[in-house]
């Protein structure tokens, strides 16, 4: 008997397994990639409570690739997920604000017969999970029910706003990410950093290591131990007293700039987590209301043309830069 293959960007509202049927077979998509099982579970298998989710882990009742697994493990993009014959409510899509698809309909600059680029806002995020209902993946795959799959092609952190790439199907999909491993897609940001830049910095180079806080929080730390990262510096150009920066990700770590930033010495205006607290209230004083990271370029070839979206800074970055350009 084989069981029926479910994809997270497929996904259907699978009954109560009768006996003598397979168990629900999950397949990973790539907006899942590094996300904890635990985590993901949670989410999937709502309104379950946690220590029957922790159970069935421990039981081994759910395999990852036909393997027991605990419940901090990973997902990577592809893996097959086993699940115990449990009601899966949560695998239906989920309730969308109206607002929120307005707002993602709206924010679509770019699209053809295989991709969608999205002019994401700050402080949505790319996918729902961990609290969050939805996210823009969510919503574009409620604005274009016709697409065979719907998928993140990468991720830009929740309160980045900017070029987001998502592809309609899975061809297109692994070439994006073969085009991503190969350096082909050329990223850029642009960021608001604190004091001066250095005229003759380039590039930053620092090896970068997940760590976790006592409350679970993730974040890079510059460490000779971590993933190589590389930053380039493209140009940068005096903001006041500060710098306006425009980045290019050679690498594609997590935090990535706003951890590079940090570690020379030069954070982000609005970090609350790798940021300066004085800095960021003489920011707010300045008008900013969130992190000034904004993912500015997508530049790369897929299925035989040449993508190159540039985006402006939003209005309410273009306004801080121009306070801080007339201060005297």
């Amino acid at each position: 008997m084989v069981a029926t293959i479910t994809t997270l960007s497929q996904a259907s509202n699978p009954k109560p397994a009768s006996p003598g049927r397979p168990a629900p077979i999950v397949e990973i998509g790539a907006e899942h990639d590094g996300r904890r099982i635990d985590n993901f579970l949670l989410a999937w298998l709502k309104p379950a409570p946690k220590s029957l989710i922790y159970k069935i882990v421990r039981d081994g009742q759910v395999r990852v690739n036909s393997r027991r697994v605990k419940p901090d493990y990973r997902l990577a993009a592809g893996d097959r997920l086993r699940l115990p014959p449990l009601a899966t409510p949560s695998a239906a899509t989920p309730a969308i604000a109206r607002s929120a698809t307005t707002r993602v309909a709206a924010a679509i600059v770019f699209e053809n017969e295989h991709l969608l680029i999205v002019d994401k806002p700050a402080g949505l995020a790319c996918h729902g999970g961990t609290g969050l209902r939805y996210g823009v993946v969510e919503i574009a795959r409620s604005l274009k029910p016709d697409a065979a799959r719907v998928d993140l092609a990468h991720r830009i952190d929740r309160d980045t706003s900017g070029c987001l790439l998502l592809s309609k199907d899975v061809t297109t999909l692994r070439e994006v990410h073969a085009t991503l491993r190969a350096g082909d897609l050329d990223k850029r940001y642009l960021a608001l950093m604190r004091g001066r830049l250095p005229r003759t910095l380039t590039s930053i180079d620092c090896a970068l290591q997940i760590e976790r806080s006592a409350h679970g929080e993730r974040r890079s730390r510059g460490r000779s131990e971590g993933k190589p990262a590389l930053t380039h510096v493209v140009a940068h150009s005096a903001c006041g007293p500060h710098t306006l920066a425009e980045f290019q990700l050679v690498t594609g770590r997590m935090h990535q700039i706003r951890a590079h930033a940090q570690h020379i010495g030069h954070p982000l205006a609005g970090d609350l987590m790798y940021g300066e607290a004085e800095f960021n209230r003489d920011m707010r004083a300045c008008g900013l209301r969130r992190l000034f990271l904004h993912a500015s370029r997508l530049a790369f070839r897929c299925r035989g043309r040449v993508i190159d979206v540039e985006l402006p800074l939003p209005p309410e970055l273009q306004a801080v830069v121009q306070r801080l350009r007339a201060t005297p």
